[in-house]
């Protein structure tokens, strides 16, 4: 390729590289497009005043002419995947009549994937007729407006277990949960958030109370991915998790694992160091470092600089935190 050739081809790259990163901040969100049309449907009303869920791409590096005609397509690639919004898909892909003592019910199986790519960490969680009920009910009481025109299936005196009326209510609730992701407002709000972890997280950390940390662990670690992508915009809302994942891990003897889950739940925790947690995870972080014989000292540094600016008040060890969460 001749010299005028290689600039023409850096130019048509930067070009499109600043079409990419203008749409990326410019586009209008795709929420109201890809509303779902089905039988329960509404129009979002409020207007809205925080920032998408992308990443601003302006916070990425600009291209610029220094850069190689295999480095803009490398910027180029990245830059498009960014642009992806990342969005959650739900599925009910089947049902189970359960019947406990006098009470006969239906569990629907909640699938929730997540789209723009590969995912092999796919959620599952069962939920019930009234648990939907529930939710709904506790939605009304925030969002009235944003619900005003959906209608949410209602219970029959008969019939509630015939083939027809549970195939009817899978599509309903899938199309149901796929409206309430798609507003902003609902999807980041803690009633959303508990209908879709919450039952998990207590029976792991009723697990954990008793003692049954290896069933404990295995609970906490398929609910965590999940509760992760449900927050993404507040990083700091999964570190007890986290912590409680550490203290499943130390209490199992796994210091190396506790250590990895340690300093991730300290990443988030970095600018928030008034949290609850953040003392406690330091003191078990300068135990676990010394054990594996990593480098505690400048784990020291920071419990000691965050003593000096806060009073001296008795606090709770990690494993005492973990314990009183989802405390009924």
């Amino acid at each position: 390729m001749d010299q005028d050739s290689h600039c023409t081809a850096e130019r048509e790259l930067l070009e499109a590289v600043s079409r990419i990163t203008t749409s990326s901040t410019t586009s209008p969100s795709d929420e109201e497009e890809n509303q779902p049309k089905a039988e329960i449907s509404c129009q979002v009303r409020k207007e809205n005043p925080e920032k998408d869920d992308t990443q601003d791409s302006s916070a990425t590096l600009s291209p610029n002419s220094s850069m190689t005609t295999k480095e803009l397509q490398e910027y180029w690639r990245n830059e498009k995947r960014q642009c992806k919004q990342i969005k959650l898909l739900f599925e009910i892909p089947s049902t189970r009549i359960v019947e406990h003592h006098l009470s006969k019910y239906v569990m629907y199986k909640i699938i929730i994937l997540q789209t723009g790519s590969f995912d092999s960490n796919k959620s599952v969680i069962e939920r019930r007729y009234s648990d939907f009920e529930k939710l709904h009910r506790n939605l009304l009481e925030e969002f009235s407006e944003e619900l005003e025109d959906v209608t949410f299936p209602k219970k029959t005196l008969t019939g509630n277990f015939t083939e027809e009326i549970i195939n009817e209510r899978k599509l309903a609730f899938k199309d149901y949960l796929r409206l309430l992701y798609s507003m902003k407002y609902i999807r980041r709000s803690k009633k959303f958030i508990d209908f879709l972890t919450r039952p998990e997280l207590q029976e792991a950390y009723g697990c954990l109370r008793g003692g049954q940390y290896t069933k404990a662990l295995e609970i906490l670690s398929e609910v965590i991915g999940l509760q992760e992508r449900l927050t993404k915009g507040n990083p700091v809302a999964i570190v007890p998790t986290l912590c409680a994942i550490v203290v499943c891990h130390k209490d199992l003897e796994n210091p190396a694992s506790a250590f990895e889950y340690g300093e991730k739940a300290l990443a988030r925790l970095c600018v928030h160091t008034s949290h609850r947690y953040y003392m406690p995870l330091l003191e078990t972080m300068i135990a676990l470092a010394y054990e594996l014989g990593k480098d505690f000292l400048s784990l020291q540094e920071k419990l000691e600089e965050w003593k000096t600016k806060k009073d001296p008040i008795r606090v709770f060890t990690l494993k005492e935190l973990a314990v009183r969460e989802y405390v009924r």
